[in-house]
């Protein structure tokens, strides 16, 4: 049987991030992918237009209708709006599913729109990290849950570690917000004890949009397959790396990843 697994999260009429493009990754990574939309995001290249709320009772029978027919083996989260449906998913979570659960704690948007309001970080820390199996914040989304700047790669180790103190069991920060201008590296700190380093060469491009999305929808997927954490994420890593140096050029502004690129051309060198 195929790997069932789940995104839940906002919904990009643009197609590069949100459930689009993690739908696109599950089917590129090949799982069956379904998905609860949290809201209508008018959005594009250039930016969100307007973020229209799926009512919670919505949420709660679009969560209702998967968990009675499908066996979910992963679950990720992406833009989860604000408290009211980060602590209705949690709890729905916590009595539904044993599955592991991928958090993208996703904020701001590429073009500087705010995806999540300000009293929901706390919420998100209080009830999503204790049922975390892996949260994924890049630098500024680390910098706001911890309420301080992170600015070297030293500050990135401390930052997924104080992070894990917060709940998660495992945290990966994303490095491609840092000042190496050579590498994007990212670092993960395991329920272990254990730190592991995630390199890949940078590539100079404005077309970044969903990275976050995508990058996160290929570990739940690979974890769906029963991949180990380490060995999802470098597979992801690859993913994403091979989506952003093979772009596609649609749109004016911030432009969508190539979510084909990995299975066409492979991984980059």
């Amino acid at each position: 049987m195929i790997p069932q697994v789940c995104t839940i999260a906002g919904s990009d009429s643009g197609g590069g991030a949100g459930i689009q493009a993690d739908l696109k990754t599950f089917q590129e990574r090949d799982v069956f992918g379904t998905s609860v939309i949290i809201a209508i995001t008018a959005q594009n290249t250039l930016g969100v237009h307007g973020v229209y709320p799926v009512p919670i009772e919505g949420v709660i029978v679009q969560l209702d209708a998967l968990f009675s027919d499908f066996s979910l083996s992963a679950i990720k989260t992406g833009m989860l709006l604000n408290s009211e449906y980060i602590i209705a998913i949690s709890d729905y979570l916590k009595a539904h599913s044993t599955a592991p659960l991928i958090v993208d704690p996703v904020m701001i948007a590429k073009g500087g729109a705010s995806l999540m309001a300000t009293e929901a970080t706390q919420a998100m820390i209080d009830h999503l990290l204790p049922i975390a199996t892996l949260i994924t914040p890049n630098i500024p989304e680390a910098e706001t849950i911890l309420n301080r700047t992170i600015t070297t790669e030293a500050a990135m180790e401390q930052a997924a570690k104080d992070i894990q103190a917060l709940g998660a069991k495992n945290v990966l920060i994303k490095g491609g917000h840092s000042l190496n201008v050579e590498s994007a590296r990212d670092f993960l700190w395991t329920e272990k004890g254990k730190g592991t380093w995630f390199d890949s060469r940078r590539h100079a491009t404005k077309d970044t949009h969903g990275t976050g999305c995508t990058f996160s929808a290929c570990i739940a997927a690979e974890v769906g397959k029963g991949q180990s954490l380490e060995d999802a994420i470098g597979i992801a890593k690859a993913f994403i790396t091979s989506a952003i140096v093979h772009g596609i050029e649609v749109g004016h502004g911030h432009g969508p990843t190539n979510h084909a690129a990995y299975r066409q051309l492979g991984a980059v060198e």
